[in-house]
């Protein structure tokens, strides 16, 4: 597996429309075959902070999820949404391993 947390900090204002494009981006990203999950999740204490953690079945997986419909739209529709530039962080999974997915 090949999982990426995708860090993101929203303009307070801009919360409800990010998490409105963040949503359609997730639904529409686990229908692909080679995402495994698709988790969006907000920070308690500080509620313009999010993490997409993307759990791909391989790094083929990942790039060809760049390549969908639906993730430019999002890339695009959030751009301006963001406080800072988003980052990520990449992990390869110790477990469970593949075969136990």
């Amino acid at each position: 597996m090949y999982i990426v947390h995708v860090h993101v900090q929203v303009k307070p204002e801009c919360i409800a429309a990010f998490k409105v494009a963040t949503l359609a981006n997730a639904r529409a990203s686990v229908q692909e075959p080679g995402v495994a999950r698709f988790d969006v999740v907000q920070q308690t204490d500080d509620p313009t902070k999010f993490v997409l953690i993307e759990v791909y079945r391989d790094t083929a997986a990942q790039a060809a999820h760049k390549e969908t419909k639906h993730y430019p739209i999002w890339r695009d529709t959030v751009a301006d949404m963001m406080a800072e530039p988003r980052t990520s962080v990449k992990f390869q999974n110790i477990f469970p391993d593949e075969q136990n997915w």
